[in-house]
């Protein structure tokens, strides 16, 4: 039995989990844990091979621990737990809506959303990064695209908030957390069945009309649940990403003032500084699967019918495959984007992501050209999946009401 203990459901996990990572990597690259029963994979090149790997890697019993680990009667038909060919034939539904051409017409749109978010904040010398800026944002920008009315919003953040929450040491969601599961579900049911009725110009009425190839030489449309399942994954992904990799951002900008200054000199290298930060702190810290088959790893055997875990946050700090891995470097050459998947279910929204990442950090450099964190202040989430920050407290710097005056 190992010393190295990989729990995801513990306070080393949620608050820093980096060291932990080194030892799984040098010490027992393949994991298994007696507590949970599941696998874990946390090199770079394993990681990338199994994350290809769909057809001994399936994502049909789901992708964190609480499904993983039950016996599913009927699988779930959501995107993120289909394998092909369906998997390909539903992706092709939305994926036009995520193509570059498609997300760079977003583009005034996404200003436009950030701009009033953050000119609620002119004149404040003190705020927290993810309340009042990162939390807000993102889910205003895809429940619109959604078709979400706009006083309810929010409600899909809050929802997510709780359904993602986990208590350490459980592996499910708390009773809260099911609950909000099930108003949401409902919500977007709802709001689906309204849009037959009252088609807008929005995603969701652009689904319902949408003819899905079945497979069989015929085409078929989507029912309400099944569009009820493609708004819930998006505005959860939608919402998450960007508001755990911009609340990251402020977290590295401030602990790392040379390359901001960069970024603040140069804002060309904005991008890149996206790449970066994805890479170094990526918000989905791993990735579940379910094995077909018997595969074989550094000498051993992940059984068929076992829960496996794709450490991503652990194989984008491989040593082996990244040079000075723990250094936050916004000019490293690009490399893969791990941070946002590999193979079949790499992200659908990673463009769009991309763009509001850029924006709001284009944003930051120009309004506040210094700014410090309270370290004392900063609090993690808890959450399955998901890292990042509930709160990043914010003090600007000297400058910054007059970058706000000038712009």
């Amino acid at each position: 039995m190992t010393a190295v203990e990989f729990d995801p459901f513990s306070t080393t996990f949620f608050d820093d989990p980096y060291e932990m990572y080194r030892s799984l990597r040098d010490e027992v690259p393949l994991y298994r844990s007696e507590t949970y029963g599941f696998y874990a994979l946390s090199r770079y090149d394993d990681v990338c091979a199994a994350s290809k790997d769909w057809g001994t890697f399936s994502s049909t019993h789901g992708t964190d621990l609480s499904t993983l680990s039950a016996e599913l009667a009927d699988p779930i038909e959501a995107l993120i737990m289909l394998d092909p060919p369906k998997h390909d034939r539903l992706r092709a539904l939305v994926s036009r809506v995520f193509t570059p051409r498609a997300v760079t017409a977003l583009e005034p749109m996404v200003r436009q959303v950030i701009d009033e978010q953050l000119d609620a904040l002119t004149g404040r010398e003190t705020f927290d990064a993810v309340v009042d800026f990162t939390g807000p944002f993102p889910v205003e920008i895809i429940s619109r695209m959604l078709g979400v009315p706009s006083g309810e919003r929010q409600r899909i953040r809050e929802w997510l908030d709780v359904i993602l929450h986990r208590e350490p040491g459980q592996i499910h969601p708390t009773d809260e957390g099911q609950a909000a599961m099930i108003a949401m579900g409902t919500y977007m049911y709802q709001l689906a069945v309204a849009k037959r009725s009252n088609p807008g110009d929005d995603m969701l009425s652009d689904l319902l009309e949408c003819e899905v190839d079945d497979g069989h030489g015929g085409a078929t449309r989507l029912d309400d649940v099944e569009i009820a399942g493609f708004a819930a994954l998006l505005g959860g992904a939608g919402a998450e990403t960007v508001t755990k990799l911009l609340g990251n951002a402020f977290v590295l900008f401030a602990r790392n003032p040379d390359q901001y200054r960069k970024l603040v000199d140069d804002p060309s290298l904005i991008p890149a500084a996206v790449e970066e930060i994805l890479r170094l702190l990526p918000p989905a810290q791993y990735q579940g699967r379910y094995t077909m088959a018997d595969s074989e790893w550094h000498g051993e055997t992940i059984p068929a019918g076992r829960p496996v875990l794709l450490i991503t946050g652990s194989a984008l700090r491989d040593e082996r495959a990244i040079d000075r891995p723990d250094d936050f470097d916004i000019e490293r050459p690009p490399m893969l984007a791990l941070g946002f998947g590999y193979g079949i279910h790499s992200c659908l929204g990673a463009a769009l992501a991309r763009m509001e990442s850029r924006i709001a950090i284009e944003e930051m450099v120009r309004r506040w050209p210094e700014f410090s964190i309270d370290e004392d202040g900063l609090r993690r989430v808890h959450m399955s999946n998901v890292a990042g920050y509930a709160n990043v407290p914010v003090t600007t710097g000297v400058g910054s009401r007059a970058a706000i005056a000038g712009g």
